[in-house]
Formats: C-alpha cells, structure tokens, sequence
C-alpha cells in the first residue's frame, strides 16, 4: 500500500530545510560571487560526482606543497639573475670652438666656428645661436630648430645696436655650455675685413744680439679703421720696455736695447666690429755662450790626444752649434785650430809631433757667435817611443878616409805647409861631422829645421815649409882628411 501523501503538507519550506537534509543555498544578490559551501573539501555535494570520477587536482596529490625540511636552499634552485651594471650617466657634449665674427653688414652678423671635441654618448642634433643687446641679460635663440651647419648669419638687426652673441652645442642628453664671442658686435657694414701682412721674415723666429734696436713695421688692412691691440703671453705689453705705435694702415713694434728677458711671443690683433685677424711675432734675443765645462785630457800615445769637455753652464738663450778645438806647441806658443765647429763633447787631435810639448783650448759658439773665454787644458808631452835594441859589434878597420857622398841631394818641389825631407848618404873615416847650409848660410839651432844622421844617412826635415824657405841647400861633410859637399835645390809653390 503507498503512504499517504505527504509531500504538501510534510514538506518544510525552502528557505528551513530538514535537518540533516542537503541544505540548498540562497541565490545569490546580483554583483556577489556564491560562497563556498561549508565542508565542500572535506565531502563532495550529492549535485558533483564522486571525487573517484573526477580529474586529481594537482595542487593536491601531484604537487604536494613542500614542508620547511624540504624547501630548496637558493644554492640547489637556478642561479639568481646578476644585477645590470649602471649606466653611465648621460652627459652633454662640449662647447663649440672657435666662434668668430666672418662679416657684419648694416643689418646682419655672419659667423663661424668648429664643432664640439666631444659629444658624449649621443648625436649631435645641431646648434642654437643666441643673441643678446649689450647692457641687458636676456638671451633669445635666433633659431627654431637645432642647424648642424658651422656657419649662420643673423639677420634683422638694427644699425648701431651692439650686441652679444653666443653658440650652444644639443644632443638627446642636453645643451652644452655655450661659447660666447669675446667683444660685442656692432652692427656696422664692414667694408673691408681685418687682415694682417706678416712679413715673410717674421713669420719665423726672429733673433737679435743683447743691446741691439729692435725696431719693426707690421702693415695691415681694414675699413673703417681697425683696433689694434698688442700682448704678450696674453697679458698687456710693458711699455716701460716695449713700445708700439699705430697708424690707419700699419703697426710699429720697437725696443731701444734688447735683453733676453724680451724674448717671447708677441700676440698681434686688429678687431673691427668683431671681425678679428691675429698674428704672432716670436721675438728671440741672444748672447754669446760662456766656455765650456771640465775640459780634460782623457789620453796622450803616440802622437795623439784624446780631449773631453761638457757645454757650457749659459747658452746664451740660444742652442749650441758646436765647439772650435785649437792647439798651441810651447816652443812657438802660437794657437792654431784644429777642428771647426765639432759637433760632439770629446774629440781626438793626432798628427802631433814627437819630443814637443801642446796645450788644448775649446770655445762654444752658437748662433750669437763664439764664446768670449776658452776653456784651457795643461800641458801634453808627446814622448819618443823608446826602442831597444842591440848594434852589432864589428872590428874596426884602420883604414882612413876622406868623406865621400855615395848618394847626393837631389832637386824636390814641395807644396806651401807640407813638411819635406831633404836626404843623402856619406861614408868616411873617422866619422865626418855633417853642415847644413841655405844658400851659403850655415843653418843652426831652429826649431823649423831638424838635422839628423844614423849610419851614414843624413836627412834635413823642414816642418810646413813657407815660399822663404826656397832655395839652395848644401851638405857638407868634414873629418880630418878633408871634407865634400852636395846641393840642391828646393822650390816651395
């Protein structure tokens, strides 16, 4: 038998369900999200299938979240990334060079200058060109836009108006500081830019002597009449030593005596308007150097000397050409050079002669000329070089003979300052004793003549012979037998 029907009357209302029954939740107000069903995760809802049926979460069985043990150190996981280094920072370029005034008409300045050494990281976009009135501080741009041409004309000017103009540099990072022109431009037609004729001999370096004139005449071009303004080293001139004047078409620089503390270089520019033209006059004056330093004598052999020396403490105020080594024999005392204008500190003197005695003096010379003083050097002996040897012992004959010339002089031409020898060959018994005579005059002690004789060879030396020392030359031999002679003649050319 079915129950009785219940189901109307039984049945609780929606809203209070049954105890223990599945309980359904209220629809939920527009704009909220339904709320979880308490014990949803512990049983399913009768409505879901079981949790058999259904797709293992993987953030439950699969991926179980790590315990504190087992949570990975940073050196087990991957690398941390490494930080970026900095970036420079962005700086902007540098000034232009050069700004300067190319021509000014009655209502427009034209200018010129060199780009930036430098423009940092980024591309130059261009230039701004400023202006501003003389006596006021606001500036204003003359260009919109940057212009990356190193030449612009600013036109729209009054006649008469001065003013002042600068030149900034801009890239991406930023203007630079601006270059601004020394002097302001009057806006004044120029009918003819500044321009100096240097003369081409002081285009270099232009000495004088200590207590010389310097007196010098720069002409120059200009309309109207140019600025003339001199410098020194960038500062003023110092009129109590250097003088100038100025007329329409030159410059006259003079000083009445020279020191070397006027040496220098002498900034020459004539301005009109702004436009400007620069010269220098390098100015050097000189004076003879002082000697030579710690000459010496390093070593005599032979018939040779070896000289040092170290320059000279004071040049002069101008470089050291070279050195002019004389030497002086003591018997004439007389200096006689040896070499001209050495170039190094040290030298060697040969072809000196035997037996005689020499002293050394060095002068500098620069392009003032040589040195008043020398340095001196003692005295060097040149010394004979002793030979031994043993003469072989003959009997000597009792025979006696008068002298006789096996072989006679002979006639010789020689060149002015070339020694010559004059040689012949004597035999007799005893030994005969040997004259030299010119032209009939007995020659005796000079030093110009040496005479020697060695087994019967006779020789006359005659040092650097001279056109007096012509003419005919006599040996004569005498022993107590008798005596013979020979002549000859010598012609000097």
């Amino acid at each position: 038998p079915q129950p009785p029907a219940m189901t109307g009357k039984a049945a609780p209302p929606a809203t209070d369900p049954a105890p223990g029954g599945p309980k359904k939740e209220p629809a939920p107000s527009p704009g909220e999200e339904p709320a979880p069903a308490p014990g949803a995760e512990e049983a399913p809802s009768p409505e879901h299938p079981p949790a058999a049926e259904q797709p293992p979460a993987p953030t439950d069985e699969s991926s179980p979240a790590p315990t504190a043990e087992e949570t990975p150190t940073p050196a087990e996981g991957p690398p941390a990334p490494e930080p970026e280094p900095e970036k420079p920072k962005a700086e902007p370029p540098s000034s232009p060079l050069s700004l300067a005034v190319e021509e000014v008409g009655e209502n427009s300045v034209k200018l010129t200058w060199k780009p930036p050494e430098q423009t940092g990281r980024a591309v130059l976009d261009g230039y701004v060109v400023e202006i501003c009135k003389d006596g006021s501080t606001d500036w204003k741009a003359v260009n919109e836009e940057p212009f990356l041409s190193t030449r612009y004309t600013i036109k729209g000017l009054s006649p008469g108006e001065k003013i002042h103009v600068r030149v900034k540099a801009v890239t991406a990072h930023g203007a630079s500081v601006p270059t601004t022109l020394e002097q302001p431009v009057l806006i004044q037609e120029i009918l003819q830019l500044p321009k100096i004729r240097m003369p081409r001999h002081l285009r270099q370096t232009y000495f004088r002597h200590v207590g010389d004139a310097v007196n010098i005449m720069i002409p120059f071009l200009g309309k109207p009449q140019p600025e003339v303004i001199w410098t020194k080293n960038g500062q003023p001139l110092d009129t109590s030593r250097v003088n100038t004047r100025n007329s329409q078409k030159d410059t006259i620089f003079f000083i009445r005596e020279a020191q070397r503390g006027d040496s220098g270089k002498y900034e020459l520019s004539v301005r009109i308007n702004g436009a400007e033209d620069k010269a220098v006059l390098d100015i050097q004056v000189i004076e003879p150097p002082g000697p030579p330093q710690n000459l010496k004598l390093v070593d005599v052999w032979a018939f040779n000397v070896a000289l040092e020396w170290s320059p000279p403490a004071d040049n002069g105020n101008s470089d050291i050409k070279g050195y002019l080594v004389q030497k002086s024999d003591k018997k004439s005392g007389k200096w006689f050079t040896v070499l001209d204008r050495c170039t190094r500190t040290s030298c060697t003197i040969s072809d000196l002669i035997i037996g005689n005695s020499y002293s050394f003096r060095v002068f500098a010379e620069n392009g003032c000329g040589m040195s008043e003083q020398a340095a001196v050097t003692g005295v060097a002996e040149i010394k004979k070089t002793k030979i031994s040897y043993q003469v072989e012992k003959l009997p000597q004959h009792e025979l006696m003979e008068p002298p006789k010339f096996t072989q006679p002089l002979t006639d010789r031409s020689t060149t002015r300052g070339y020694s010559t020898h004059l040689i012949c060959c004597v035999r007799g018994f005893p030994q005969p004793k040997i004259i030299w005579l010119k032209n009939q005059m007995e020659i005796r002690e000079d030093p110009k003549y040496i005479a020697m004789i060695e087994q019967g060879i006779c020789s006359l030396e005659i040092r650097k012979p001279g056109p007096f020392d012509g003419g005919v030359y006599t040996c004569k031999a005498v022993n107590p037998l008798g005596e013979a002679s020979v002549n000859c003649r010598l012609d000097v050319k």
